[in-house]
């Protein structure tokens, strides 16, 4: 297995980046690794050069750069080289902490869509009460989408959940202001309709955000803005709460005392909601895995988004994609066909 990993890309580049692929290089001698970056900088941080290509290149695109423009501008840059190595078959998968919208612009536009698949989503896996984890589609890619696109990502999810994190039959819900039937707005109400009716996941129905964490489901689908909102409202409220808990225990002496004892406890619950531990966002619907690590990455949380993608690219998840999709439009064609 061949990855190829944008070096430059996040906030910690590239010496989180490095550090993280060492871990993995001593951890899977069945992966090759292509970093692309600056060789001058990435150097420092290499162990060993055992399974390690360096393709050099100065020219990064920043997190502040609008991301179309940035990817067809910067040809040259850490991540579009990433992406063309990909294309080119030279590797089999990517990553990134880069900036997300120029990653998700550079999988559509270099390493291409999955025939079938009308929108790419993007896809992290969240933590859960009882330590599963689950996994939500779409959370940025596109803020706007159809009935056709939801289920779309329900076939994706699914496949990923069973593929990849082990699940048997996974649970697919659909996010929503209700768990009753006819609840939601028009998108949700057609795409509930699509799903149950096609047969073609494990559908729990409508699921709400208060329940995201209990493990209501493994595969919670959604249109991207308000999966972004979901997203980003689990992240401040994950953030927040620490801060209080961290303000509360070092308030006074007997505060500092008690945090003493509770520190074991409070570390176990601080491990099992870390997203580090889950891996990257990936990015479905692409013709070769494209995993997004979070930009504030340290070497643990990009090794365990190396890991993850190590798992797509063993359970050939992207070919299980390809097929299913391409089943699922002969019974469509049809289907059309006999009306």
């Amino acid at each position: 297995m061949r990855i190829a990993i944008d070096a430059m890309g996040g906030d910690h580049a590239p010496k989180s980046i490095v550090e993280g692929t060492m871990k993995a290089v001593e951890a899977y001698s069945d992966v090759t690794f292509t970093l692309v970056g600056d060789e001058s900088k990435i150097r420092p941080y290499l162990t060993n050069d055992k399974n390690i290509t360096i393709i050099h290149t100065e020219e990064v695109i920043s997190g502040d750069e609008e991301p179309v423009k940035a990817v067809r501008r910067k040809k040259n840059s850490s991540m579009v080289l990433m992406a063309k190595e990909v294309k080119e078959g030279n590797a089999d998968a990517c990553i990134s902490a880069g900036n997300t919208g120029a990653l998700m612009t550079a999988g559509l536009l270099v390493v291409g869509r999955i025939k079938g698949i009308e929108r790419p989503a993007l896809s992290p896996t969240f933590p859960t009460i009882g330590g599963e984890g689950f996994v939500m589609l779409d959370v940025g890619a596109n803020v706007d989408a159809k009935p056709e696109h939801l289920f779309q990502y329900a076939l994706m999810g699914s496949i990923y959940a069973e593929k990849v994190r082990g699940v048997k039959a996974p649970r697919v819900g659909l996010l929503n202001v209700g768990t009753e039937d006819n609840k939601g707005n028009e998108l949700t109400k057609a795409t509930y309709e699509l799903i149950k009716e096609s047969g073609a996941v494990h559908f729990v129905g409508n699921v709400e955000s208060r329940d995201l964490l209990t493990g209501v489901a493994d595969v919670v689908i959604t249109d991207g803005f308000t999966g972004n909102v979901a997203l980003k409202a689990i992240e401040g409220t994950a953030l927040s709460v620490f801060t209080m808990l961290k303000d509360a225990l070092t308030s006074d002496f007997k505060s500092k005392l008690a945090a003493a004892v509770l520190k074991p406890k409070l570390k176990i619950i601080k491990n099992k909601m870390d997203y580090s531990e889950y891996g990257g966002a990936a990015l479905f619907g692409l013709k070769a895995p494209v995993v997004k690590a979070h930009g504030s990455s340290d070497a643990n949380a990009f090794f365990n988004a190396i890991r993850q993608t190590r798992e797509m690219l063993q359970s050939d998840m992207v070919g299980t994609i390809t097929t299913t999709i391409e089943k699922m439009e002969f019974v469509t064609e049809s289907e059309n066909g006999g009306q």
